[in-house]
């Protein structure tokens, strides 16, 4: 479950977006996490509005760029993520993330894999 977003801490920039295009998929072993919030400015023209964002810090052999996180924007990706990231005996976990469609209505299948 995603908290309100006036609940949520705003999370400092820079923000490193994972974008996905349809059909691809992305490897992700979190070393860390934050559920916060930010603020986007939406390439369709719409205006700048916060949104909740699941900041995953990853390993420098996962990430070898800076930052060294991903930024993950979608609600139904952070909700199913989240699940496995706060569970008691969760961890550590691998995901392989696979984008289905295009935004707004895309949707995500989380494979998990304990390391």
């Amino acid at each position: 479950m995603i908290p309100p977003l006036d609940k949520l801490p705003t999370l400092p920039e820079p923000f490193e977006l994972l974008e996905l295009a349809d059909t691809t998929t992305a490897e992700i072993a979190p070393i860390g996490f934050t559920l916060g919030k930010g603020m986007i400015r939406p390439r369709d023209g719409r205006a700048p509005h916060e949104i909740p964002i699941l900041r995953i810090t990853v390993a420098p052999e996962d990430k070898p760029t800076v930052p060294r996180w991903w930024d993950v924007s979608s609600k139904t990706l952070i909700a199913g993520l989240l699940g496995y990231l706060q569970a008691p005996s969760g961890g550590p976990w691998r995901f392989l993330i696979t984008k289905y469609g295009t935004a707004p209505t895309a949707r995500f299948s989380i494979e998990a894999r304990r390391r």
